[in-house]
């Protein structure tokens, strides 16, 4: 219900989005960049506000509920850097089996980078701080627990990974959601493994940091947007 009823309200939001951007001139067949990471942004602030809203039908819901606690810091990390050590190693092999690229889509033409310093980092924050934070509250915090509370882990670590890539069907290349359902999956397990939902924000952030600097082919910008995007979220 949760899933369905955010996305839906994030579809009707958007269109509003698009509507209200034509009327300004915007195109509503080949919306500008503004548009789209308007309506992004929307959808992220609704991933956390569905999550809250859901979980306060069977009671009034708890920061701790969602994982936002972290008790054993240096493990965390232990686990998170070992995770994305396993995370790269799968879309290494990946990548080499069926001979992909490792760019993925133009991101200065979907996110509009290149019209300057405010829409670049309009769209950074998006990437690395906004996405992280909302998808992790609702696809680990949220949707991964209900599961996991209901059929253990397994079942719902392999359905959240899937749906995890299933929801990047646009925004990536068809190719890489299969690698993508896995990092769902492995954020999963480092959320079991640490029993924090910290860590799967900041490695998010990282992953998300790595390849936004990557499409923009930066160079000593990358580990700076890795830092400032973890010390942000």
């Amino acid at each position: 219900m949760a899933l369905f009823a955010v996305f839906g309200v994030a579809l009707v939001g958007a269109t509003f989005v698009g509507l209200f951007a034509a009327a300004f001139g915007d195109d509503l067949k080949h919306p500008s960049a503004s548009t789209i990471v308007a309506s992004t942004y929307l959808q992220d602030i609704l991933l956390v506000v569905g999550s809250f809203a859901f979980a306060r039908i069977s009671a009034v819901p708890r920061a701790t509920d969602f994982g936002l606690r972290l008790k054993h810091r240096w493990r965390a990390v232990g686990w998170t850097a070992a995770v994305w050590f396993v995370f790269f190693v799968i879309t290494a092999v990946w990548a080499y089996a069926l001979g992909l690229d490792e760019a993925e889509k133009n991101i200065r033409e979907e996110l509009g980078t290149e019209s300057g310093t405010f829409g670049l980092l309009a769209a950074a924050a998006l990437v690395t701080v906004a996405a992280p934070i909302g998808e992790e509250i609702f696809f680990r915090g949220y949707f991964y627990r209900s599961l996991s509370n209901w059929h253990g882990f397994w079942p719902a670590a392999i359905l959240t990974g899937v749906v995890f890539g299933a929801i990047h069907i646009g925004s990536a290349e068809p190719e890489y959601l299969a690698p993508l359902a896995i990092f769902g999956f492995l954020l999963c397990l480092l959320y079991r493994l640490t029993g924090s939902l910290y860590p799967c924000v900041a490695l998010h952030a990282l992953n998300n940091s790595l390849a936004f600097g990557v499409g923009l082919d930066w160079s000593w910008q990358i580990p700076v947007t890795m830092v400032a995007s973890v010390t942000v979220c």
